[in-house]
């Protein structure tokens, strides 16, 4: 992430020097650049700070301390000094998912304590930050514990995702409650969470720059309110087949880090659902790109083989599908017909899944390696995550082979130990010219940015989940999951079903929703590596679906929202050059969900061509039925959308001047 500095302003960079702690203020404020959100700071014996909006309170209080080992960072805390700065600049993602350009304006205040630390908090116009930063003499601290407990205003409903302990691939579904249901006994959440203050107000809360630290999650009090909890650092294994390891002990403290350090981000997005939908907070406070040049890192789409079974049938096919040569060579053939820059070689690839040197004779995968450069394909290959840390000289390989980049699966941890390790693959990845997909992974949490070959996560209940993956959670996901970073979850089914009546399974795998809410989901959900789930076979029969899907990028210019309701509809629109992509999806509980949405934000006196795919008039029951149609709009069009259960609507507007120079 290059950043663009148009104006940075400090205040006061000499610091606010207090002469003697006893003068030190106790009440502090910040406001956010244009003045609608305001944090005000409490510090002794406790540090504790508010939140409002346009002068309504949002935040009643948040609570932070950090307990190191022999002492307490936030307790007691006598004020010696504040700087405050102010920041107006313009942030480029390498790897742009909502906007190619940031705008990345805040008002910040640092405080300084007695006790060798510093908070700093950022003040946004759609959300507030804090970080502990740490400014003593010892070389090495041990962090036993942080306090970062928030309580709200009143009641409010929360939407978590709550695993059964720390051990988790971020899959579960999503629940929803009122705060005052969520217990301390309850189980925690992982982040991000959503708070719906009111119908129009949204807090989100998650966490960036995580870096040599755990992940947080979070616990409820019952009382309107939650706080976080770490897992501890581990530190002995055990043996737990070829993908994991037990934990068989573990430290007290949750991380043993540097002496001197700026820590994660803690970060409340505030605003509108729309707002939630476009904010970019992970990306503002995530540190800068570390691998310089960054051209080779290469967003697209890939095909992929595992959700589908590999076998392609049909005229066409005149070998015995599955995991060998012919038919890898079958889904490069399919790749390069449509343009699609990568193929996904999930597991079989190799002899054994624990010895990623000996590819399985019955792939011959440098063959294939040298076939797809022909044909201008490339190749992902499927790991484990223990098998990459037990053979970490793999990316050198790799590089040697052609491989284009990783898909590594089954961490399922995010203790210090665990985030670290994701760093240190991103960096050798890195040095040797590889992409990395995660998979049975935490969220996005600043390291994309970072180290942009990081170009994806999973962690999310994507549509692997089969017949446990339906609208009525995925609904949540643009609000939630991919609200915070890249997404992986594989969408792209040609075989469609509503709730009431699904049934499938690998080789005919099917998803729910309808077919136009499957062909919307590549405009809604955002991935830096973005699969095509499906078999090339049935891409082949619905070849106008196919060539829909593959002239929508993977990167965008620019991002709005349309209509936003978390858990029950989504539009957005999104620019890439010239052109603009609609996408709306709708859970299952209305039929004949109707949106009006204007095209204002199309350039004023030009015409576009508008090709969409739309739910058809059957689509409440057969999810299966749909209408490409093509029309032509403009910025004073107001489009009428109808949207059936479960359904959708996908739409790409290209200038009438661009169509007809293009025939």
């Amino acid at each position: 992430m290059n950043k663009i500095i148009f104006n940075a302003v400090l205040i006061g960079m000499a610091a606010l020097s207090v002469p003697g702690l006893s003068a030190a203020p106790k009440v502090l404020k910040a406001v956010s650049p244009s003045g609608n959100i305001a944090l005000t700071l409490s510090a002794g014996d406790s540090i504790c700070y508010s939140v409002d909006r346009n002068g309504v309170p949002v935040v009643k209080s948040a609570t932070i301390a950090m307990n190191l080992s022999d002492r307490t960072f936030g307790v007691n805390s006598k004020v010696k000094s504040v700087k405050r700065s102010k920041v107006s600049e313009r942030l480029t993602p390498a790897v742009p998912l909502k906007h190619s350009e940031i705008d990345n304006s805040y008002n910040s205040m640092t405080v300084s304590f007695n006790g060798g630390y510093e908070v700093e908090f950022r003040v946004f116009d759609n959300g507030v930050a804090h970080r502990f930063i740490t400014t003593g003499k010892q070389p090495r601290i041990e962090v036993d514990g942080e306090r970062f407990s928030v309580a709200f205003p009143s009641d409010m409903k929360i939407h978590l995702q709550q695993p059964g302990g720390f051990k988790t691939a971020y899959e579960e579904v999503y629940s929803h409650k009122n705060m005052s249901e969520w217990g301390y006994d309850d189980r925690m959440s992982t982040l991000p969470v959503l708070v719906e203050a009111s119908d129009s107000l949204c807090v989100l809360v998650s966490e960036s720059d995580l870096s040599d630290y755990p992940c947080m999650f979070l616990r409820g009090n019952g009382a309107n309110g939650f706080t976080s909890v770490f897992p501890k650092v581990p530190l002995e294994f055990g043996e737990d087949g070829d993908r994991s390891l037990k934990i068989l002990k573990e430290a007290d403290y949750i991380a043993e880090t540097a002496g001197s350090r700026t820590f994660p981000w803690r970060y409340m997005a505030i605003g509108t659902p729309k707002e939630i939908l476009e904010q970019t907070l992970t990306c503002q406070l995530a540190s800068p790109s570390v691998i310089g040049e960054a051209g080779w890192v290469r967003p697209g789409f890939v095909c992929w083989e595992w959700w589908n079974g590999a076998i392609p049938y049909g005229d066409d096919v005149d070998f015995e599908a599955g995991c060998n040569l012919e038919t890898y060579k079958y889904y490069i053939d399919f790749a390069a017909r449509y343009g699609i820059p990568y193929i996904l070689m999930d597991e079989g690839w190799a002899k054994s899944t624990r010895d990623p040197y000996t590819p399985n004779p019955n792939v011959d995968l440098h063959e294939l390696v040298k076939y797809g450069k022909q044909k201008g394909v490339d190749i992902f290959l499927w790991l484990t995550w223990l098998t990459v840390e037990r053979n970490f000289d793999l990316f050198k390989t790799f590089k040697d082979w052609g491989i284009a980049g990783v898909k590594i699966d089954f961490m399922d941890r995010s203790d210090q130990w665990m985030v670290n390790y994701y760093e240190r693959v991103c960096a050798e990845a890195a040095k040797n010219g590889l992409m990395v997909d995660m998979h049975g992974s935490f969220k996005p949490a600043g390291l994309e940015h970072k180290y942009p070959n990081l170009l994806s996560y999973e962690g999310v209940r994507g549509m692997e989940q089969m017949g446990g993956c339906y609208p009525d959670n995925s609904l949540y996901l643009p609000f939630m999951r991919n609200a915070v970073g890249p997404m992986d979850y594989t969408p792209g089914a040609m075989i469609s079903m509503q709730p009431d009546c699904y049934r499938a399974d690998r080789p005919n795998s099917a998803s729910i929703g309808t077919r136009a809410y499957q062909m919307a989901l590549f405009v809604v959900f955002e991935s830096g590596v973005q699969m095509l789930a499906d078999n090339p076979t049935l891409y082949y029969r619905n070849a106008d679906c196919t060539d829909f899907i593959t002239s929508i990028p993977v990167t965008w210019d620019e991002t709005r929202a349309l209509e936003a309701r978390p858990g029950e509809y989504v539009a957005v629109a999104k620019r890439k050059g010239d052109k603009w992509y609609i996408g709306a999806i709708a859970n299952s509980q209305v039929c004949d969900r109707r949106m009006t949405l204007p095209l204002d934000f199309l350039a004023d006196g030009v015409d576009y061509e508008m090709v969409s795919i739309e739910d058809g008039i059957n689509a409440n029951r057969q999810a299966m039925d749909y209408r490409r149609k093509t029309s032509t709009v403009s910025a004073d069009t107001s489009l009428d959308v109808k949207l059936a259960r479960s359904g959708g609507f996908a739409a790409i507007l290209s200038p009438v001047e661009m169509t007809a120079s293009a025939d």
